[in-house]
């Protein structure tokens, strides 16, 4: 006996029937969209903030740009003086050569894995719950890179020297070393950059046409006409869109193991004790993801209260992504316990030495703050009424966070300050890195907020394919069903995208596809 599908029962009375109230609990589970939504409510929710006039932005939004943009041209300045002086402005010494540059960058990368987990893997699960939380997971994942590739590009010291990263034709006959797991970052992080900004945007084109046909401003009509590539939601461009989105899913999916595995490689092929261990890999990748659904949580949940998204983005979402986190956490948590198990089994007293150190040495705090982070944060999830609470989820995503970039200091701080020749033991302390740092959040916050001002921070055309009216057999067709105001607009429709995206590469039916389009 399958399982029911969403459905609502009319009253007799013909002058109610107009109500119809679609349930937020089904069979114990919650609904992916909570409230009396229809196609129309969706459309005019998500696109308020953007459809908005630039001097009516909402206050909070405007501070927080101005802040960032603050911190951007805070970091802008940091490189020029960086350039001018050279690296030796940073705090790095004989046995520390590689300290904040490379523990950001390692850092940003990993924040940028949850978006190509949510928009491929998931998708390719055919899990619908992503669909709310996969555009702005995706707009994250490539300002992450930005500012990762912002770090990897300062950390080379000659900076003028990066053009030989890349494998072009030069009049000198040099040619990158591609023996070099930084060689391999170059085109590691390139491709996951180029796929996803290719995958993201490829998600963008229907909502762009809902904003181009919604618009009455002439530059946000060629603006946004522009990027939406002629979409008029005909059942070819459906067919198109679902071929093109479910290749490009295709060429992500891999990319969640094969990046973060690379950028492993940094320290893994290295002979430095505290480096060298084959556990790297796979312990890099449940690092990146736990970091990146973490980062989703802490931007999510001020999205869903400030942009009043609380019907898409529900408990229902949260919870399942701190399921993910709680995973996760248990493999970083265990493959701390197997980096010691290692360190004490091969019976190398440099490996032994170098793992006691981080744990009693004179960087004990940063790995303590790092165990505490990472390993019992998150096991608070086991408890339901954690995982479902939005404050204490917060809160805990932020102690995630903090608790990966100290996972990333204490493997690359702690493994060199203390090397095989004790006279050249020294204690490494930042000295201008900390703008560095800071600067690469604001510029990561001052894109993703223009992203939020005028870009759709839902998939509406995949958040409105998990509603139950995107079922052609929905009962409530034929009948008014009013928005959640009860205003009577639940009719109305703007642009191609008021019709739901298909699902699992089925174009919707001409009963649904007609709900929106043009008339």
């Amino acid at each position: 006996m399958g399982t029911p599908t969403a459905t609502v029962t009319l009253p007799d009375d013909p002058k109610v029937r107009g109500d119809v109230v679609l349930p937020e609990v089904l069979e114990g589970r919650e609904q992916l969209v909570r409230g009396n939504h229809d196609f129309h409510s969706i459309t005019e929710t998500v696109c308020k903030v953007n459809e908005a006039p630039i001097l009516q932005t909402p206050n909070g939004l405007k501070f927080g740009i101005a802040l960032a943009a603050a911190g951007a041209a805070m970091f802008g300045g940091y490189i020029g003086y960086l350039f001018w002086e050279g690296p030796g402005i940073w705090g790095n010494n004989n046995p520390v050569g590689w300290a904040w540059d490379i523990v950001n960058f390692v850092f940003w990368v990993g924040i940028g894995h949850a978006g190509t987990l949510i928009s491929a893997i998931l998708y390719l699960f055919r899990q619908k719950w992503r669909t709310s939380i996969n555009r702005f997971a995706e707009a994250m994942t490539i300002f992450a890179v930005i500012a990762a590739g912002s770090c990897v590009a300062l950390h080379t010291g000659r900076i003028w020297m990066d053009y030989y990263l890349f494998p072009v034709p030069n009049q000198m006959g040099l040619w990158p070393n591609f023996r070099s797991p930084l060689e391999w970052d170059v085109f590691a992080v390139n491709t996951y950059f180029l796929v996803s900004t290719l995958f993201w945007f490829t998600g963008l084109v229907p909502d762009f046409a809902t904003l181009r046909d919604r618009t009455t401003v002439k530059w946000r009509r060629f603006f946004y006409g522009f990027l939406s590539l002629g979409w008029r939601g005909s059942m070819r461009h459906w067919v198109t869109y679902e071929k093109a989105y479910q290749i490009l899913a295709a060429f992500s999916a891999p990319l969640v193991l094969s990046v973060h595995t690379i950028v492993s490689f940094d320290f893994a092929v290295s002979q430095l004790p505290g480096w060298h261990t084959t556990i790297f890999p796979p312990y890099f990748v449940a690092g990146a993801i736990f970091s990146g659904f973490a980062m989703v949580l802490t931007l999510a949940i001020p999205a869903r209260e400030w942009l009043g998204l609380k019907d898409m983005i529900t408990i229902r979402h949260i919870e399942n992504m701190n399921k993910i986190i709680l995973l996760t956490g248990t493999l970083v948590g265990y493959a701390y316990g197997m980096e010691f198990f290692m360190a004490a089994y091969s019976g190398n007293q440099y490996e032994g030495f170098t793992f006691l150190n981080r744990m009693g040495g004179p960087y004990w705090w940063s790995y303590w703050i790092m165990m505490g982070c990472n390993v019992i944060t998150p096991q608070l999830f086991w408890f339901k009424k954690i995982r479902t609470n939005v404050t204490i989820t917060f809160i805990l995503s932020i102690f995630v966070n903090i608790g990966m970039w100290f996972e990333r200091f204490v493997i690359t701080v702690t493994s060199l300050h203390r090397d095989a020749l004790p006279s050249s033991w020294d204690y490494f302390v930042p000295v201008t890195e900390v703008f560095f740092f800071v600067g690469t959040f604001g510029l990561f916050f001052f894109l993703f907020l223009l992203f939020v001002r005028f870009f759709p921070v839902i998939a509406m055309s995949e958040v409105k394919s998990v509603m139950p009216q995107a079922n052609p057999h929905w009962e409530g067709y034929g009948h008014h069903a009013p928005g959640p105001s009860g205003s009577g607009e639940g009719e109305k429709s703007h642009g191609a995208a008021d019709a739901p995206a298909p699902v699992g590469g089925v174009v919707p039916s001409p009963a649904v596809a007609s709900t929106g389009g043009h008339s």
